[in-house]
C-alpha cells in the first residue's frame, strides 16, 4: 500500500500532540463561533447537489461534513490544477496548482449549501489564514470553493461579503472562488482518515476539535455516526 509523503502531518505524529504543539504554536486553534448565514441561499432541489471545498488538511474537512446531516457523500481529493498531477507525493510540494479538497455531496431538501458555507467558515477552518491552515503551509492547504454554477459563485461571493462587511473575523477573509475545473479522488489512505485513525495525534489535536465544535454550535446539523467513503463502495 502507498503511504502517505513525509509531511508535516507526518512529523506531527511522530513527536506527538504536545510537543508539536509546543514547536508550532504552544496552543489550539482559536475557539469557533457561530456565524450568520448567508442573507440569501440556493432553493432546495430534488436532484442532490455537491460542492467543493478546500481548507487545509483534508482528512478534517472531510470528517466534519461526514458527521453533518443531509451530507450524501463526503470524499477527499483534489482541486485546482491538472490531472496527471492530482496525487499526494506532487501535490505536497505545493507547486500543482491543486488544493487538498473535499467534493461534499449534500440533498438540498435536508440542508442548503448555505448552511455548509456556514459550517465550513465557522468549525471547518480559519478563513482568514492565507495558502496556510494550523501548522500545514502552502497553496495546497489554502481556503478555497470550487463552484461549478453561476449561482453557487454568486452565493459564496456575496455570503464572503456580508462577512467582511459584519468584521466577523479579525481579519479579512483569505477565502479564493475559483471555477471547478475538476475534482480528483485521493488515494484510499486518505478516505475516512478521521473515523479510521482518532488516535492519531494530528487528528486529536487538530481535527477531532472541529467535529466537537460541530456538535456543539450546530446541534440541529450534527449527527454522531459519520457517513463513510468506504461504506459507499461497499454498497456499489
Amino acid at each position: 500500500m502507498m503511504r502517505p509523503r513525509f509531511s508535516r502531518r507526518t512529523v506531527f505524529a511522530a513527536l506527538g500532540a504536545v510537543a508539536f504543539a509546543a514547536l508550532t504554536f504552544g496552543q489550539s486553534q482559536a475557539e469557533p463561533f457561530v456565524i450568520s448565514p448567508p442573507k440569501t441561499d440556493i432553493a432546495a432541489s430534488p436532484a442532490p447537489r455537491s460542492i467543493v471545498l478546500a481548507g487545509g488538511c483534508f482528512w478534517g474537512v472531510q470528517g466534519v461534513y461526514q458527521h453533518t446531516k443531509g451530507v450524501i457523500e463526503a470524499v477527499s481529493g483534489y482541486a485546482g490544477g491538472p490531472a496527471e498531477k492530482a496525487r499526494y507525493d506532487a501535490v505536497s510540494t505545493g507547486a500543482t496548482g491543486h488544493a487538498e479538497a473535499v467534493k461534499v455531496t449534500y440533498d438540498p431538501k435536508e440542508i442548503s449549501l448555505g448552511k455548509i458555507l456556514q459550517i465550513y467558515f465557522s468549525v471547518v477552518h480559519d478563513p482568514t489564514q492565507l495558502n496556510r491552515q494550523g501548522p500545514d503551509t502552502g497553496t495546497q492547504y489554502r481556503s478555497a470553493i470550487f463552484t461549478s454554477e453561476p449561482e453557487e459563485r454568486t452565493l459564496a461571493t456575496s455570503y464572503i461579503a456580508e462577512l467582511n462587511a459584519a468584521k466577523a473575523y479579525k481579519r479579512p477573509i483569505a477565502t479564493r472562488i475559483e471555477p471547478l475545473e475538476g475534482f480528483y479522488a485521493a488515494e484510499n489512505y486518505h478516505q475516512d482518515y478521521l473515523t479510521l485513525h482518532p488516535s492519531q495525534p494530528y487528528i486529536v489535536f487538530y481535527d477531532l476539535p472541529k467535529i466537537e465544535n460541530l456538535k456543539k454550535l450546530f446541534a440541529a446539523n450534527y449527527r454522531d455516526k459519520p457517513v463513510l467513503v468506504r461504506d459507499a463502495k461497499a454498497t456499489n
